[in-house]
């Protein structure tokens, strides 16, 4: 805690004004004004004010008489400050960091304590459909980098005195914003207890990635499994939904994602299309992508297995058989085509939008025809790598994607050196990361097939009618 304020105005201000550097802060802005023939003054951060709003303050402050002062800032606060957002702060390091937040500091002659009027504008970008996470049905707003805003989409969606947003911080230095959402007759209460008690003891200066820095502090265990632990969304809908089933959604201050707690693997191969839709195409859609996730895993491992065994392969699936010279082993095709194709996607991210396209064509020239031509690829190794390419875009989860990615790094490897034994052990240890890993709540992770529960089980792989989906919960 630090130093209170004192009755003595002017050492209020003169140990605010040097605990902020006012000489060097261009943006931090002191202005001193006349209330009821006292002296007074308001702090605030250049670019983080509503100025018509702090007008019509200043107006009303300055028509105030003496008489119509209160003997304390409290009861200034309550019954005279017209405004709704007014709180009143004594202690000097709750007064920095609200206003190094944006709100605006009264100081008043005569009062040992600061009136906070927040009434602070953000600067934002626009509520839109976001990039990533995009539904062919369903609303189209996306969470912003504003937190406010983000709790305020999930309020249109969930209008039960039940929801509640809890406000937390972390980080010494950095202060960031943490809102945990979440109903109070649907959710976890140990669980709710062990994440607040895990955000509260994070010791680190500041959350620098935000989310991603939140998520490997709250989670205790090894990072060396792959497999995502945490879903992220940047769609209110879902965040929502998550919520009405009794989860945790974690918004944090500067990122437009929500972070939902507890996540298993079935949580994260869901999308939001999956409702949208008709029970039936909602779970052909989902049965597709389970499919999609399965054959990207395998496709490139058993390919090199057929081709190092080609006595197996059935006649009906002869043309599958390279048929032309090998110059490079077939595993070092795949392992390269593998790194081009993370270096294709980063050189995408990194290229202005209007090269884009020139980049697309040139890249698709270069890696296609040329490299089969010169002979470093074969024809077939280049197929097979596109379509693993594209088809890891059906995880609207980059993480799993990735999960996936290095599992069959490993299987390919694994099949290389050891043929048929090599492809089992690549397989099995893709199945007990799965199967080992753990949601944050310490669950299985592929509840409910481990523990079976079938009901549970038949909706995760099915998109059942409404009444049916929600029976249970």
């Amino acid at each position: 805690m630090g130093e209170k304020l004192s009755m003595d105005y002017n050492e209020n201000v003169s140990r605010l004004n040097e605990v902020l550097n006012l000489d060097t802060n261009f943006d931090i802005i002191r202005k001193g004004i006349t209330i009821a023939g006292r002296e007074a003054c308001i702090y605030f951060i250049d670019g983080f004010l509503e100025e018509a709003i702090m007008e019509k303050l200043l107006e009303f402050f300055y028509k105030l008489k003496p008489e119509e002062l209160p003997k304390t800032a409290q009861q200034m606060a309550d019954h005279v400050v017209p405004y709704v957002e007014v709180s009143v702060m004594i202690d000097e390091d709750d007064i920095l960091k609200n206003l190094l937040s944006g709100v605006t500091c009264l100081l008043l002659s005569g009062y040992d304590a600061c009136i906070g009027l927040d009434c602070r504008s953000y600067p934002m970008r626009s509520v839109s459909e976001p990039s990533k996470d995009k539904a062919l049905r369903g609303s189209k707003d996306g969470f912003v980098e504003t937190l406010v805003f983000n709790t305020a989409l999930i309020r249109r969606r969930i209008r039960s005195p039940k929801l509640s947003m809890e406000h937390m911080t972390a980080g010494r230095t950095s202060q960031t914003d943490i809102v945990l959402c979440y109903m109070e007759n649907r959710v976890d209460r140990r669980l709710l207890r062990e994440l607040k008690g895990r955000i509260n003891a994070i010791k680190l200066d500041s959350l620098t990635m935000n989310q991603e820095s939140l998520a490997e502090c709250i989670y205790e265990r090894k990072w060396i499994n792959p497999f995502p632990k945490f879903k992220f969304t940047e769609r209110p809908d879902a965040a929502s939904a998550a919520i009405l089933e009794g989860n945790i959604v974690v918004l944090v201050d500067n990122s437009p994602q929500a972070m939902i707690i507890p996540t298993s693997v079935f949580d994260i191969v869901e999308e939001a299309d999956d409702y949208y839709f008709p029970p039936v195409t909602g779970s052909y859609l989902r049965l597709t992508r389970f499919l999609i996730a399965l054959i990207t895993l395998l496709l490139t491992p058993t390919f090199l297995l057929l081709f190092q065994n080609p006595e197996w392969v059935p006649e009906w699936l002869a043309f599958i058989q390279i048929k032309e010279a090998v110059n490079v082993p077939i595993v070092w095709q795949f392992l390269i085509l593998e790194l081009a194709i993370d270096g294709m996607r980063l050189a995408a991210i990194n290229t202005p939008s209007m090269l884009s396209t020139p980049l697309s064509v040139t890249a698709g020239i270069v890696l296609g025809q040329f490299t089969v031509d010169s002979g470093w690829f074969n024809s077939e190794i280049m197929m097979y790598m596109a379509f693993v390419a594209i088809a890891n875009y059906t995880q609207s989860s980059y993480e799993l994607s990735y999960a996936l990615k290095f599992m069959r790094l490993i299987m390919l490897v694994l099949t290389s050196l050891f043929d048929i034994w090599g492809y089992l052990a690549g397989f099995i240890l893709t199945l007990a990361a799965i199967a080992g890993n753990k949601t944050i709540a310490g669950k299985s992770y592929i509840y409910p097939l481990f523990p079976l529960n079938l009901n549970q089980l038949k909706k995760r792989f099915l998109r059942l009618r409404l009444k049916e989906e929600t029976e249970g919960k």
